[in-house]
C-alpha cells in the first residue's frame, strides 16, 4: 500500500525557499510511489482569528475544511515553512487555530489534566528554514520554535514520530548549499515513503 502524505507549505509568499523544499520531498516521495497531496498557504483564503477560542466555533471556510480532510486521509505529514520570531508564520498558526481543535485534534477528558490524542498513528516531518545559525538558535533559545510544532502541536494530538529538518541560515547560503538542502529533503521524501508504503 503506497504512504499517504498531505504536504503542506507554510509560507504565506507564493515563492520561496520552503516552496522548493516540498517541491524536492514532493519528488522524491513520488519517486518512491507515494500519493501526495498538497495545499500551499499562500493560495488559502480564512480567518485566521479563532475570536472566541473554544466557547464558540466558527464555520470552517472551505480550505480549512479541505486542510483537516487531507490530515485525517494521511498516514505521514509534512510542514515546510519558515521560522520567523522563533515560531512559525501568523497565517500558518491561524490555520492551527482554526483545525485543531477539540474533536479534530484532541479531546479534554473531563475532570482530568489528561486529553485524548486523536491523530495518533501518523508520522511528521518538518522542514524548518531560519536565518540564525542552527548551533545559535540551540545556544540561545534552546529551539523553541522546533519546541513549538513538535511538542505542543504534533506529539500533543498523537503524530509521532516527528523529525524536524531545519536549514540554515538562510540569508547568507550559497547556491551551492541551498542545493545540497535541496537533495536532503528529497531524500527525506524518498526514504519516508518507503518508511509509510
Amino acid at each position: 500500500m503506497a504512504a499517504r502524505i498531505f504536504l503542506f507549505v507554510g509560507h504565506p509568499r507564493s515563492t520561496s525557499l520552503s516552496h522548493g523544499l516540498a517541491d524536492a520531498y514532493q519528488r522524491g516521495a513520488e519517486a518512491a510511489g507515494a500519493e501526495i497531496r498538497r495545499m500551499n498557504l499562500s493560495d488559502m483564503s480564512f480567518d485566521p482569528d479563532l475570536t472566541e477560542g473554544y466557547h464558540s466555533r466558527k464555520t470552517l471556510e472551505p480550505c480549512l475544511e479541505e486542510w483537516r480532510a487531507h490530515t485525517q486521509w494521511a498516514n505521514h505529514l509534512v510542514w515546510a515553512y519558515p521560522q520567523w520570531w522563533g515560531g512559525m508564520p501568523a497565517k500558518m498558526k491561524g490555520v492551527l487555530d482554526r483545525c485543531f481543535l477539540p474533536g479534530f485534534a484532541m479531546n479534554y477528558r473531563e475532570n482530568s489534566v489528561w486529553w485524548d490524542r486523536l491523530l495518533a498513528g501518523r508520522s511528521a516531518d518538518v522542514l524548518m528554514t531560519s536565518d540564525a545559525p542552527i548551533l545559535f538558535d540551540s545556544l540561545a533559545y534552546a529551539r523553541a520554535a522546533k519546541n513549538q510544532v513538535e511538542r505542543t502541536v504534533l506529539k500533543f494530538s498523537g503524530i509521532k514520530p516527528v523529525k524536524t529538518l531545519q536549514f540554515g541560515p538562510v540569508k547568507s547560503a550559497p547556491e551551492a548549499k541551498i542545493a545540497k538542502w535541496l537533495k536532503q529533503a528529497e531524500a527525506r521524501g524518498e526514504a519516508m515513503a518507503r518508511k509509510r508504503a
